[in-house]
């Protein structure tokens, strides 16, 4: 009988104590976008408004001159687990050389050798793309100084990926083609965390069932998941950039 109770007042208990870490972690995450943005301010400020480097894989491979000088795999590849590539980075120093902000905690999918160190990536039409300026969305403004923002409250900066497609730090997608080259994150309760051009949080849950997808582990770079309907790709492309005019 003593017994049963318990494992009744367990079957209570479990749902209470994982919804209470899920929304603890939930908030972990925002925090650390919160510091990776302050972070990004005070480059900023200590740059003339030009805000850090954006690049993509060869750039980042080639130079590390980048906010996050690591390409991730899901094989056991350095980038995966060497947090130099975080504290050496551009941001690194204004980032108080802090690598679990970097870092989703409820992002746990591990690459062969060990648990990867980033989750976040950045606006790719945010900070200087390299190689890439104009790649992807020549018809949208690239914003290179943080007083180039016209709605700094609109636009976002700091987001976290999909564990799926993320390898740089460069979140990019073509915004005139509704398709995901680069899922955002869904690791609270189908939403993700992203962090704006002012410095505020915004935690945005999901609408399209596509949008809400479980680690794979084996989606190929180049390949894209189709955005139907558009509701949360226009959403997201709203806070991306604003067309030239």
């Amino acid at each position: 009988m003593v017994i049963a109770v318990i494992a009744i007042l367990a079957a209570l208990l479990l749902p209470a104590l994982g919804s209470s870490k899920a929304k603890a972690e939930a908030l972990t995450c925002a925090n650390n976008l919160k510091q990776l943005t302050l972070a990004w301010q005070l480059y900023a400020d200590d740059n003339e408004s030009l805000v850090v480097n954006n690049h993509g894989v060869p750039e980042t491979l080639a130079r590390r001159q980048t906010w996050a000088n690591n390409v991730q795999d899901w094989v056991d590849g350095d980038d995966n687990t060497n947090r130099v590539y975080l504290t050496d980075s551009k941001l690194g120093p204004y980032a108080n050389r802090a690598t679990l902000i970097y870092k989703c905690p409820s992002d746990r999918e591990p690459a062969l050798n060990g648990q990867r160190i980033r989750t976040m990536a950045m606006n790719a039409q945010v900070g200087n793309p390299g190689e890439l300026t104009n790649r992807f969305n020549p018809d949208y403004l690239q914003f290179f100084k943080s007083g180039e923002i016209p709605n700094p409250s609109g636009i976002f900066v700091f987001l976290d990926e999909h564990c799926d497609t993320l390898n740089d730090g460069f979140f990019v997608n073509r915004l005139d083609e509704p398709a995901w080259g680069n899922l955002p994150g869904s690791y609270h309760n189908g939403a993700g965390n992203l962090a704006f051009a002012d410095g505020h949080m915004e935690s945005h849950r999901w609408v399209v069932a596509q949008t809400v997808q479980p680690p794979h582990k084996n989606v190929v770079r180049g390949n894209k998941i189709p955005a139907t309907p558009g509701t949360d790709f226009d959403w997201l492309k709203a806070r991306t950039s604003f067309r030239k005019p």
